[in-house]
């Protein structure tokens, strides 16, 4: 109704940036893919060791995300439009700290996605030409790749924050994503990467004091630093690695390191001539000058929320139900009252035993006194297991609830929620099973074939 009021004239399949078409046989192919991964993925990732099921569920992120894209109108050619980050590489020629000093005063000039985005995305992409790797093509495989790395990340990141069987139960999910129609290629899904890692060297660092965690905390911090200077709407997602590093308890020597490598990339920049809130206050005046920023807030503010239900699909929903359900403050079982509960998390001790994930345990609660802990002390009162996944998923889907309410996104999120997303979706911990991931694979598949998408 809006878009035939006129009220949304650049948007022709709303609340998605694009335009509706019909299924072909291309598809057969990440079909045939989908068919299979969602039959031996999970059985996959639970048998092997650890390491290799994380290369496993690399290998199916990469072939699922680029058979999506293949079946379409191919990898590289989101990467042609004349608006993308490309086309504006002649202007920096060889001299990338001079364009860098007069970005945000000849902004106005450049193409579209260049105007919304701080520098960076631009200068990673002049490295890689002048590296011999020029073109719309090494650009495309540099963010699917990126992108799909962060299945490793985030695992990694969960096994430190929630246990090695959430890790394992996420792999198949963070691989068969519906995000993928977006990760093969947007710029973003590269975003998603940097991010992921900087999620995950922070946490693997930062338990160990000492140089080690020094210098892993000084990465992590590189590359979280590095993300205000890739997207402005990256801001809030600093938020994940806060929330990570509480939940593991990051050293001290950490966070140092982390906090210098941060300030280590905004003084590179600054020394370069380019002042991030000038930059800030140049692309809203862009902003506001384009037609996006017309679009109807309180529609977008639904309709950006739906449009991530679809990057993240059914099972992650699904998960985000029974999460917040468990959220909900449960008190200490009285002594004595029968309780029969499905436990979730690892290794969790209830009635003085260890039980097994998903199994339902039922019979009286004893006296609390008699309940061990792993170190064989008394344990306090007994509360259902909420674990840490549920704190990463809450972290990002507060961020991007921040994006929401700010009226900056005001549709065009299928590629911005990209690095969210991949967190939120480790929601679909909480309802393992394959018709879940059959599921996910299936809305995968229909936004491939329904949308025509610009990325």
């Amino acid at each position: 109704m809006l878009h035939g009021a006129g009220v949304l004239r650049i948007d022709h399949l709303p609340p998605l940036h694009g335009h509706l078409r019909v299924p072909s046989a291309a598809l057969l192919p990440p079909l045939a893919f989908a068919a299979l991964a969602v039959a031996a993925l999970p059985a996959l990732v639970t048998r092997l060791r650890f390491g290799a099921a994380l290369l496993v569920s690399y290998g199916a992120a990469l072939i699922w995300a680029v058979l999506l894209a293949s079946s379409g109108e191919g990898l590289a050619w989101p990467f042609t439009h004349r608006q993308e980050y490309l086309a504006v590489l002649p202007a920096v020629g060889g001299d990338p700290l001079g364009w860098l000093a007069s970005f945000t005063e000849r902004l106005p000039a450049y193409p579209t996605h260049v105007r919304g985005h701080p520098p960076l995305p631009v200068l990673v992409l002049w490295v890689l030409a002048r590296v011999g790797l020029p073109g719309p093509l090494p650009a495309a495989l540099l963010a699917v790749a990126t992108g799909c790395s962060a299945t490793v990340a985030v695992a990694l990141t969960v096994r430190r924050v929630a246990g090695e069987e959430a890790a394992r139960r996420a792999l198949p999910y963070l691989a068969l994503t519906p995000a993928a129609v977006w990760i093969a290629t947007t710029m973003d899904a590269f975003f998603a990467g940097v991010g992921a890692w900087g999620v995950a060297l922070l946490v693997r660092g930062g338990t160990g004091g000492g140089l080690p965690g020094v210098l892993y905390g000084a990465a992590a911090g590189v590359l979280l630093g590095a993300l205000p200077y890739l997207s402005y709407g990256l801001v809030p997602y600093l938020l994940v690695p806060v929330v990570a590093a509480v939940a593991v308890r990051v050293t001290r020597a950490a966070v140092v390191g982390c906090l210098v490598g941060a300030a280590a990339v905004t003084a590179a920049f600054a020394a370069g001539g380019f002042r991030w809130p000038a930059g800030v206050a140049a692309t809203h005046v862009e902003w506001a000058a384009d037609p996006g920023a017309a679009r109807p807030y309180l529609y977008f503010l639904v309709a950006n929320l739906a449009v991530l239900a679809l990057l993240t699909g059914p099972a992650t929903a699904a998960g985000l139900a029974v999460l917040t359900d468990r959220a909900a403050a449960v008190p200490a079982v009285p002594v004595g009252r029968t309780v029969a509960r499905r436990v979730i998390a690892v290794g969790r001790t209830i009635a003085g035993r260890v039980v097994p994930v998903g199994r339902t345990v039922t019979g009286p609660v004893i006296p609390v006194s008699r309940v061990p802990n792993r170190l064989g002390a008394a344990a306090g009162p007994v509360r259902w297991p909420r674990g840490g996944v549920g704190a990463l998923v809450a972290a990002a889907a507060v961020a991007v609830l921040a994006l929401d309410v700010s009226g900056v996104t005001r549709g065009e999120v299928e590629r911005i929620w990209v690095p969210y997303a991949v967190w939120i979706s480790l929601a679909t911990t909480a309802v393992p099973g394959r018709r879940w991931l059959a599921a996910q694979a299936a809305i995968g598949l229909l936004l491939q074939g329904l949308v025509l998408s610009p990325w």
